[in-house]
């Protein structure tokens, strides 16, 4: 059992939280004091406990208490965490938990509604605006798209409107609609049966589309008519004709649909992702012709302060919104009304609430995005530091705040703002409790609590608590080696360019007409601070272009729950104006989920679990009993459990409190029948397969090469702490993106292939990101090009070469301010990433590898 070490006396604080048996997931029955009023950081391997300590402990208990105040009615509207596995916590004061989440899922959900700005901005609008003579004063509520009072009522709030012509729904009308000219009608059998239907309309389908009459290429199209007609299936024109002439009996009855009725019908109602997909191609969205694509009523569209509409004002980002409503909180610049003095005091208090949280948003390095940028396109980590900023307006006092790695998606300058936001929480006399792998956040701490020494069932040992400097005794932490590790001065030889791909005229988002080259054949990383422009120009502009020249699809961004609500995405301008011919593939590999459901895995998504249901297959028992290998699949009928369908568990709902997820009382959570189970491989069974860790497989099927081989590319990149059968909703964007590339990885190495990733390196420990370059470095040596979009300077210090994004964030960025290798980068004058990098190329001795040993020769 592990405990703490006795709490330095000289430690100046608020009292402490103390933590006696905690036993959530691997943590080993951990007794811990933890001191109030400081900046407490967990640290550890991906894997190693820190969440299970700080989360499903921590936070897990102060939440129960808390709820156990409040009424049984009031408790059903939280999410309510399991309860901890602990002893006994003392001294523990309320906790508000900051944790990495995706985006709303929906677009009506946006910056300004996060962090309420947007309530702010509607009551200066409709207390202080300037309305036009005789207009009715309006309420805030009529400023806002998403009330019946503000939405545009052609629109209803969205903005834009959806509708289909001839040419989107008729690509070719050279063809004739029995060669399919209406390409929006269903394929299959159903676009047969409306074929078929025509013809007994009279309609000739073996002439041109366009030699067709107009009337009946409209009607074709446009009708709302759904006419019941008989069908001769299989009979021609002329045999059809006769046989509604003798009045034969049908095949069967067929309804008439219009190809605009079927695509509007389905969008809005399949439930089938894939067909809403399929007829949405032949959709044409536009700006709203009454709105403007602003999503108001004209009437509130018609009032202004300092000269703009609400709408318009939305629009700007925050830097420069709180540039205009600077002068009116300061007294500077005031409004004059007739008859309304007040207005002008209303205007004045407003503009400076508005003003003091915009500069906490400012502080943390947000002031690029605007108040109507919808929540599903921010990245978790700006997510989290929008609700940080409401946080730090709201004055709590004694309160502890439990954060996940703040510091995702941060370049180092703007993870000195984070740092400063998070001293004003503590100075304000609250306590902080961040998991966090960014060794400059750590530094900074008063305490630390290192987890470890390794993952999974090799951790959920407290080794170390205590201020900083003390952890440089303990040999075991990981962590240690890469705190204080002391400037070596020795730098990687990069590899010289020899090839470029080269884009020209690129425009995206806050890019305009730029023109970038990377070098084949590297690794290159790209840089610069929060909402620079380096995903926009790499993860969006380079893909798509690169995809469309390969004749590639890149799949549609599936976050959003109400598909006609999402704005038409923005469009790339620019093309490939040289490299393409040594790029003959294209592997994006993103931090979206691997699957929505806990049927998908870890071992389904990699296909490793097919290798494994092959091997219980050919056992004896299985032989005898003639089990194929869709037997041990839990999602097949015959060898699961049918009380809990294969799940595991079964849910039970009590009204009040937390739903219980019980273990299924048949299986025991096994997911397999009683018959399945008696069939082992080496002494285990299917169900206890499934519940070892990458790194226990590896060793269980050391002999089996095609699952070995899987099983080391897992742990190269740091994935050997996750269970095989590890649900995918229980991985988090950083855990899914290295599963994506373990599985790239997996392939035979063919070489030409252009690899895109955004920041793999989030929620990885930095002993973790040591792997991770070697799997990169790997790649460019067996003859492809790695393109790195990432914060962490240590991998930027191990690149070929760096392009620095830039100078600043939003309008202020979208340039390329330098770019070379990494020491020419860190010498430049215009980056803002150049201290930083430097730093990290006196600290970063060449990553150990075989393959790095040998290019520095």
């Amino acid at each position: 059992m592990a405990r703490s070490k006795t709490n330095p006396p000289n430690f100046v604080g608020g009292g402490f939280v103390r933590v006696r048996g905690a036993r959530e997931h691997n943590l080993k029955n951990v007794d811990l004091d933890l001191p109030r009023d400081a900046l407490v950081v967990f640290t550890g391997v991906s894997g190693s406990g820190k969440s299970s300590l700080a989360f499903g402990t921590l936070y897990a208990e102060a939440q129960r208490r808390y709820l156990e105040s409040v009424s049984p009615y009031a408790r059903r509207l939280f999410h309510q965490m399991a309860v901890p596995d602990v002893d006994e916590i003392d001294g523990l004061p309320p906790a508000v938990a900051l944790q990495q989440q995706r985006g709303s899922p929906t677009t009506r959900s946006s910056v300004g509604s996060v962090t309420t700005l947007s309530n702010l901005l509607r009551m200066l609008f409709s207390r202080a605006g300037t309305y036009p003579a005789r207009q009715p004063h309006l309420d805030a509520e009529a400023f806002s798209p998403n009330t019946p009072a503000g939405a545009c009522e052609t629109c209803h709030g969205l903005g834009r409107i959806y509708d289909v012509t001839e040419r989107s729904m008729v690509p070719d009308p050279s063809l004739s609609i029995r060669e399919r000219a209406i390409a929006a009608w269903p394929p299959a059998w159903h676009g047969q049966n409306l074929r078929d239907i025509v013809t007994t309309l009279g309609f000739d389908i073996d002439k041109p589309w366009r030699d067709l009459p107009k009337k009946d290429r409209d009607w074709l199209l446009f009708t709302d008519e759904q006419p019941t007609v008989p069908v001769y299936a299989g009979f021609t024109p002329a045999e059809v004709k006769r046989a509604l002439k003798r009045k034969d009996e049908p095949s069967y009855m067929g309804t008439f649909t219009g190809a605009k009725r079927y695509v509007l019908q389905t969008f809005a109602a399949s439930e089938s992702p894939l067909m809403k997909k399929r007829v949405q191609q032949y959709m044409l969205s536009r700006d709203c012709p009454t709105c403007g694509g602003k999503r108001l009523k004209r009437a509130s569209l018609s009032v202004t302060f300092a000269g703009l509409d609400i709408a318009d004002m939305a629009r700007l980002p925050m830097q420069r919104l709180g540039e205009i409503l600077h002068p009116y909180a300061t007294g500077a610049r005031s409004i004059t009304i007739k008859n309304h003095p007040e207005k002008e005091i209303v205007a004045q208090r407003v503009a400076e609430d508005l003003c003091n949280r915009l500069g906490v948003v400012l502080d943390l390095g947000l002031g690029y995005l605007q108040l109507d940028r919808s929540t599903p396109t921010l990245s978790p980590g700006e997510l989290q530091r929008l609700r940080l900023a409401t946080q730090v307006r709201s004055n709590l006092f004694g309160v502890v705040y439990v954060l996940d790695e703040p510091s995702a998606g941060l370049h180092p300058a703007d993870t000195e703002a984070l740092l400063r936001a998070l001293e004003r929480l503590r100075q304000s006399g609250n306590s902080l409790f961040v998991v966090e792998h960014e060794l400059d956040v750590i530094r900074k701490a008063d305490w630390i609590v290192d987890v470890g020494p390794d993952a999974g069932e090799r951790g959920g040992r407290i080794l170390y608590s205590g201020p900083v400097a003390g952890l440089a005794q303990v040999e075991a932490s990981a962590t240690r080696r890469h705190l204080f590790t002391e400037a070596t001065g020795k730098q990687r030889t990069p590899r010289a360019p020899k090839d470029w791909l080269r884009l020209a005229g690129v425009t995206r988002n806050n890019l305009h007409g730029l023109d970038a080259a990377f070098p084949l054949h590297t690794l290159t990383t790209i840089t610069g601070v929060s909402g620079s422009g380096k995903s926009s120009l790499v993860s969006q502009a380079l893909v798509e272009l690169v995809a469309q020249q390969l004749g590639h699809e890149i799949p549609a961004d599936e976050e959003e729950s109400d598909e006609l609500e999402r704005a038409q995405a923005a469009a790339t301008k620019g093309k490939i104006v040289a490299g393409m011919d040594a790029v003959k593939r294209l592997v994006r590999v993103d931090q979206k989920p691997i699957g929505r459901t806990p049927r998908s895995n870890l071992a389904t998504y990699t296909g490793l679990f097919d290798h494994v249901r092959k091997l219980f297959a050919q056992t004896k028992l299985a032989k005898a009993r003639r089990y194929d290998a869709g037997r041990f699949s839990f999602n097949v009928a015959k060898g699961r459990c049918e009380t809990c369908q294969g799940e595991g568990f079964v849910m039970v709902e009590l009204l009040f409190l937390p739903s219980v997820y019980a273990p299924c009382p048949t299986c025991h959570g096994a997911r397999y029948n009683e018959k399945t189970l008696e069939v082992t491989y080496r002494g285990k069974n299917i169900a206890e397969v499934l519940d070892l860790t990458v790194d226990a497989a590896h060793g269980f099927f050391a002999d089996e090469t095609s699952i070995e081989h899987s099983l080391s590319v897992m742990r190269e990149v740091g994935l050997g702490y996750l269970r095989l059968g590890q649900p995918a909703t229980e991985l988090s964007g950083g855990e899914a993106q290295r599963i994506k590339l373990a599985t790239e990885l997996q392939r035979a190495q063919r070489g030409s292939t252009l690899y895109v990733l955004d920041e793999p390196t989030t929620g990885l420990h930095p002993s973790d990101v040591e792997k991770l370059l070697r799997q990169l470095d790997a790649l460019v040596e067996a003859g492809n090009t790695v393109l790195v979009v990432e914060h962490d300077m240590h991998v930027v210090a191990n690149s070929d070469w760096v392009i620095d994004v830039g100078p600043g964030a939003g309008e202020e960025g979208g340039r390329i301010v330098a770019t070379g290798p990494p020491a020419a980068v860190a010498a430049s004058k215009d980056s803002r990433t150049a201290q930083y990098l430097l730093r990290a190329l006196a600290a970063s001795p060449p990553p150990q590898g075989e393959t790095l040993r040998r290019r520095a020769r």
